[in-house]
């Protein structure tokens, strides 16, 4: 049996993630924390867990969180999260980040992109990027998984297979992704008031999407060349999923069956990403851990379309595999 505790519990993430652990069979949950005042039933905070977990949720300082458990999953804002990390490691417990902390490779980057200084720089670059299906040899032994973004994980898992196999040209990429409301997370803004949001579809971040450099770096890693996309995401309303449809050009020729049998090949033994002949909807992967991929030719540019639910396969799904190869227990428990 395994504890584990779960820092930061009070947002979508953490609840989805408390759903998918009590149905572990080899998970103790420990802990739940988060900045609430009078220790308050986690179940009060997330109604869905009334009789699931009981549980007060505590304000811990990492020393006993630590004394708790053997691996925390930390659901903590970017910057919060890295400051709070070495913490655990120290105690030699393992981590599990939530947080875009460490998921890229260069402290003038995060600066760049997050407008914060990184507050554990040395460890940028050496943490493996949490998603399994490239990494999975990396994550077993690894004392801190940088679990990966919501976006990234749809555009990766479309597009890294055929980059590595040298189907489609590293520069020049669109990716044009399409997002529940539930990505921006659970406090509330302007762009995620009802009356704002409902019955209207909007672009944002245009440019200057926090997830586009690591969605550069994950992609350049599988095709051993510097990769460049333009990442174009979108608010639509409707609860969770997230839908990308990404515009590359291909090497020389290429037939929509040599693109479908790269991928069908190189996802072949992955017990969660799903290669698909029909063009897929963000339905039918939500409340689950699914990643469903197709690809298609128009007009001599290559079509990838993917979707997840991000709350689940974009977050606490990932985090789960993640811990499961840590800890040794096979990948899909608890799914």
């Amino acid at each position: 049996m395994t504890r584990v505790a779960i820092v930061g519990a009070a947002g979508y993430t953490a609840v989805e993630l408390i759903k998918i652990l009590v149905r572990h069979p080899d998970v103790e949950i420990v802990a739940v924390t988060d900045l609430q005042k009078g220790n308050p039933p986690v179940s009060s905070i997330h109604p869905s867990l009334y009789r699931r977990l009981d549980l007060c949720v505590e304000n811990l300082s990492p020393a006993e969180v630590a004394a708790r458990s053997d691996c925390v999953f930390c659901c903590l804002p970017h910057g919060v999260s890295a400051s709070m990390v070495p913490h655990f490691l120290d105690a030699n417990t393992r981590v599990v980040d939530f947080s875009a902390d460490y998921r890229l490779g260069d402290a003038d980057v995060f600066a760049n992109w997050y407008d914060q200084k990184h507050p554990d720089p040395d460890r940028l670059g050496k943490v493996p990027y949490g998603l399994p299906e490239l990494f999975r040899d990396q994550i077993v032994d690894a004392p801190l998984i940088a679990n990966p973004g919501c976006y990234p994980t749809t555009a990766i898992l479309a597009l890294a297979p055929l980059l590595k196999a040298g189907l489609i040209e590293p520069q020049g990429i669109i990716i044009d992704s399409k997002s529940g409301v539930s990505g921006a997370g659970r406090n509330p803004n302007l762009m995620t008031h009802y009356p704002e949001c409902n019955e209207s579809l909007c672009a944002y971040g245009l440019g200057r999407h926090r997830h586009t450099p690591e969605i550069d770096r994950i992609l350049g890693i599988a095709a051993s060349n510097p990769v460049e996309v333009i990442f174009s995401p979108h608010l639509v309303p409707m609860d969770r999923g997230i839908l990308t449809t990404a515009y590359s050009r291909p090497v020389g020729d290429l037939t929509e069956e040599k693109l479908m049998k790269t991928l069908y090949e190189f996802y072949a033994d992955e017990p969660f990403v799903r290669v698909v002949d029909h063009l897929p909807a963000s339905k039918d992967s939500a409340h689950t851990n699914f990643c469903d991929v197709t690809a298609r030719i128009v007009r001599d540019r290559v079509l990838t379309i993917s979707c997840i639910d991000n709350l689940i396969k974009g977050s606490s799904g990932a985090a789960v595999q993640n811990f499961n190869l840590m800890f040794g227990y096979p990948e899909t428990t608890g799914f």
